[in-house]
């Protein structure tokens, strides 16, 4: 349950000056880093909730939130927003520093099959899990093989692969090296035994560099 209380001006107040300042929203009010991948789907950053009526007149009818965060205030006023634009607001968390679960994949592939489009997906920065999960969408929805797909996940929507957040692009290099060789689909090597999200991440290795950019100068969530 949401800590901000929106039914009175004293708490709406409240949750957009912690939105404003604890959620870092003062850098997104002129910039989403939004990018259409087909035209039924674009990825943004946190949007404010003017935005949000702003994707609602381009056509937009599904809000996905990769954040989690449903005692944030960002969740409390986005969940306001969509109730109030008509818009349909779908929580599907997932982390920018972990090697999602057997559960995570099925599920994002479950997700892009049921969901009404066009849609609007989003996390934080809209760099790292709207990276990966435009992987997902460009594989299971359009298709795309992994190899192509995994240019969502790169420096032009401010992914830094060199970090912690390159444990994402790993998981499709460790694919690319075992699974795609021996003719295995991405899913069925997501599904054998090859595919341990613990050791996977334990192999792993971020290069100080990155590491330094994304967890002490830009703060990634």
């Amino acid at each position: 349950m949401s800590g901000f209380d929106l039914t009175t001006s004293a708490g709406r107040r409240r949750a957009y000056l912690d939105y404003l300042v604890n959620d870092h929203a003062f850098l997104r009010v002129g910039f989403q880093n939004a990018h259409w991948i087909t035209p039924e789907l674009v990825r943004t950053n946190q949007p404010w909730p003017f935005q949000l009526a702003w994707w609602k007149k381009q056509g937009v009818r599904t809000i996905i939130n990769l954040r989690g965060g449903f005692d944030g205030s960002f969740h409390a006023l986005e969940k306001d927003a969509c109730e109030r634009l008509g818009l349909t607001m779908v929580d599907f968390t997932i982390t920018s520093r972990e090697v999602p679960s057997r559960e995570r994949v099925l599920g994002a592939r479950d997700l892009f099959a049921s969901i009404e489009y066009p849609a609007l997906m989003h996390c934080k920065s809209g760099a790292d899990r709207a990276g990966i999960m435009s992987v997902f969408y460009a594989h299971f929805r359009l298709g795309l093989p992994i190899r192509e797909a995994m240019k969502e996940l790169s420096l032009r929507y401010l992914h830094v692969k060199q970090g912690k957040t390159g444990v994402l692009d790993y998981v499709f290099e460790r694919y690319l090296a075992e699974g795609e060789p021996i003719g295995q689909s991405f899913i069925d090597w997501v599904m054998s035994d090859a595919y341990d999200p613990v050791a996977i991440k334990a192999d792993f290795r971020s290069q100080w560099i990155g590491t330094l950019l994304t967890e002490k100068l830009l703060r990634r969530e």
